[in-house]
């Protein structure tokens, strides 16, 4: 991934905007900054340090994994990207990930919303886990590829809130799309790497 590329330069962009927003809605004091439903609100109140934990491992997350793609930054700083890595995966994915397995079952959208979730938090966490294990092991190609997918689920926070305004658009009740995009904010992402991952290189 190249740093001038435009790609690379709106994800940058969209993750560091995210990555704020979260701070400020749910790490810099009041929780209820950004407007949100009602019911969500008892749960904010109810799990706040959970919601702030997770908040903050997810943006810290947004903030560093685009710049573990950078191949100029890996071979000439291989411990500063190591380093950075170690924080993404452990500070960012591992925190963010368990609260966020546990904050499945309180989102709001029920069933169909806790399963997307639940399972956006479990698939995070199982990606950086493979990551490291194929870094450990020195198979770095397959250690690349478990990043991609596993920052694509980390972008799942950026998606999301490109999904909202979307189904506020269209007239839907909020109670009517949100479960929806419990799912739409991780599996087109997923699937898009995927095809990447897999599509046949010109030679």
């Amino acid at each position: 991934m190249k740093p001038q590329s435009g790609s690379f330069a709106a994800t940058v962009f969209l993750s560091v905007g995210v990555a704020g927003y979260a701070v400020w809605t749910y790490v810099g004091g009041d929780v209820q900054r950004a407007p949100v439903h009602p019911a969500m609100v008892a749960v904010f109140k109810e799990h706040r340090v959970l919601i702030t934990t997770h908040a903050a491992a997810a943006a810290l997350a947004l903030l560093l994994g685009p710049f573990q793609f950078l191949d100029r930054l890996r071979a000439a700083r291989p411990r500063l990207h190591r380093t950075l890595g170690y924080l993404y995966l452990v500070l960012g994915v591992t925190v963010g990930g368990l609260t966020g397995l546990l904050l499945a079952r309180h989102s709001f959208g029920g069933l169909v919303a806790h399963l997307g979730f639940g399972l956006l938090a479990v698939l995070w966490l199982f990606t950086g886990v493979m990551a490291v294990l194929a870094a450990k092991a020195r198979r770095f190609a397959d250690h690349r590829t478990w990043m991609i997918r596993n920052f694509a689920l980390t972008f799942a926070a950026v998606t999301l809130r490109l999904y909202l305004p979307l189904g506020f658009v269209t007239g839907l009740r909020f109670e009517a799309f949100y479960p929806a995009v419990a799912w739409l904010c991780w599996v087109p992402n997923l699937l898009f790497v995927e095809w990447v991952i897999l599509r046949p290189r010109s030679t």
